[in-house]
């Protein structure tokens, strides 16, 4: 071999065929070029050939194994760095805790703050009841409080942020986000889905630009602390997101790619889509624009989902498109401009609808891409099957936002039966369904070793008392390491996530086996290194050599 730039020699290396073998494969080196896997042999034919004196760079690993680099399918990060702003409430369950954590925080609040923000606010501390800033009295201060839910898709405003931004009852949308109301047609502070959200998100003032730069860098870096090396964000809420990537390229390389589906809402226009596809030309040295996201609904958590019959509450009635013929419209045209879409559907007649869609589309090698799939009849599953969509799923949705014996806020809504039939990755998977996983940042945490266990042990990493939730739905370890290497790439219809010469030089190297190691213990494990495109991004270099 002539040259190369780096050498990797670990004692794992799972190429496709160590996979098949169940994880073994005896000490391995990969060489690299130009961001490229050159070459993959057992190190002893390595030496023979050469490697090691044509390197510019060799890392001997040690005992440690190499994968595929971990992608993140489903994340937020510039979104998220708006929504995370504030007091965290992630994980408070309980009414009286949380309206203790919000006054503890408000009166250490300096008096001439305007606007106070909260966000992870689990909808159990309703208690079943209805929701509304009710909850914030005796608590807010008379403030002006924007507490987002932890989905993301709904958010509590104190009455004094109601009167300062001006919401009225009578708020017309263009799509079905809505307005909670009192009995006598008052806004009660709930604001459902993005539209809604708005009338005071435009109140709110925004971060400064250069704190904003900072805080994604960290993100990002964090991100590919814990294995990631590339994430498809899956949305552009923020309108100076490229500008974002922009800057922060001018100042140093991405430490993850970013992978960028804009997304596209009802009552678009021409222009809009026409926009869409000038978005496709759009890239940076480790980020680029491919596809397109659409939502069909909203959350079962908030009653925004799109189910065949009403929730419990006589909620999750319709799509988030007023005229669901629209969001066929968008995906036909996209379709034949050759552009994937990847789909928000959590309810079962939004899941559907979805698949339809698709399966109704010409045929054509564009992968499209079902993102969530909540809650899934057998007749819809097979209806995803035929339609040839990939699936996108959290397993952390389920394992911390859910409960096996039903008590949670999703599961009292939707009833026992639609419960059971709760993110059915197994399912799609021994079906044939392409699976890719992922976390949905900020919305739940993006280390893939916690959600790479849950997805076999179908509950939290960690926590062996908790009863798992549909532990038939449970995937085997192969599958969950594939969901974040192979399968990502399979839907998005492009190749990479595997270990051979040709495809792109991103590995995760961690100090224990995604496939051989119990879920637990690997959920605890370090992260040695990441490499993208040939480069490491971040390293642990106790147990390492480098020469």
């Amino acid at each position: 071999m002539s040259t190369i730039d780096l050498l990797l020699i670990a004692g794992t290396v799972l190429t496709p065929a160590a996979i098949e073998a169940g994880g073994r494969s005896g000490r391995t080196a990969v060489a690299v070029r130009d961001g490229i896997i050159v070459g993959v042999a057992p190190e002893s034919d390595a030496l023979v050939a050469g490697w090691p004196a044509a390197a510019a760079e060799v890392l001997d690993l040690g005992d440690a194994t190499v994968s595929a680099g971990f992608v993140d399918a489903h994340i937020h990060p510039v979104m998220g760095l708006r929504l995370t702003r504030g007091l965290d409430l992630s994980g408070i369950t309980e009414r009286e805790a949380v309206r203790a954590a919000i006054a503890a925080y408000v009166a250490g609040r300096p008096a001439d703050e305007d606007w106070i923000l909260a966000w992870g606010l689990d909808p159990a501390v309703f208690g079943g009841g209805e929701f509304g800033n009710d909850l914030l009295a005796g608590v807010d201060g008379g403030r002006k409080l924007f507490i987002t839910l932890f989905d993301g898709h709904s958010a509590l405003a104190s009455a004094a942020a109601i009167d300062a931004a001006g919401v009225r009852g009578d708020a017309v949308f263009s799509d079905a986000s809505a307005l909670g109301l009192d009995a006598d047609g008052r806004p009660n502070g709930m604001l459902y889905e993005f539209s809604a959200q708005q009338l005071v998100l435009e109140h709110i003032p925004d971060q400064i630009f250069d704190d904003r730069v900072q805080q994604l860098a960290d993100l990002l870096a964090g991100m590919a602390a814990t294995g990631i090396v590339a994430g498809q964000m899956l949305d552009l809420m923020a309108e100076d997101s490229f500008e974002l990537l922009e800057e922060l390229e001018r100042r140093q390389d991405l430490p993850i790619r970013l992978r960028i589906s804009p997304s596209v809402f009802p009552g678009f226009t021409r222009d809009d889509l026409e926009r869409h596809l000038r978005y496709q030309e759009l890239a940076g040295r480790r980020w680029y624009v491919r596809g397109v996201k659409l939502m069909i609904d909203g959350t079962i958590d908030n009653g925004t989902g799109w189910l065949f019959e009403p929730d419990t509450k006589g909620e999750s009635r319709q799509s988030i498109w007023l005229d669901p013929a629209e969001y066929r419209e968008a995906v036909r045209f996209f379709h034949e401009h050759g552009i994937p879409t990847a789909t928000h559907a959590i309810g079962d007649k939004g899941i559907a609808f979805v698949a339809e869609t698709l399966r109704s589309l010409p045929p054509s090698d564009v992968q499209h891409r079902i993102e969530h799939i909540e809650t899934l009849p057998y007749d819809v599953l097979d209806e995803i099957i035929a339609s040839g969509a990939a699936a996108s799923m959290q397993p952390t949705h389920c394992t911390l936002y859910t409960r096996a014996d039903h008590t949670d806020n999703w599961s009292q809504r939707l009833g026992d039966e639609r419960a059971d039939r709760a993110w059915r990755t197994r399912d799609l998977r021994d079906r044939g369904a392409i699976l890719a996983l992922g976390s949905d940042w900020p919305i739940a945490p993006y280390d893939p070793r916690g959600i790479v266990a849950a997805a076999q042990l179908r509950r939290p990493a960690g926590r062996e008392q908790v009863e798992p939730v549909g532990p038939d739905q449970s995937l085997s370890a192969r599958a969950a390491l594939e969901g974040y290497t192979s399968e990502y790439w399979r839907s998005v219809g492009e190749p990479g996530g595997r270990i051979e010469p040709g495809l792109p030089a991103d590995f995760t190297v961690w100090a224990l086996s995604p496939l051989t190691t119990d879920p637990d213990t690997f959920a605890e494990s370090a992260v040695l290194l990441t490499v993208v495109g040939g480069t490491p991004s971040e390293r642990d270099t106790s147990g390492t050599h480098t020469s």
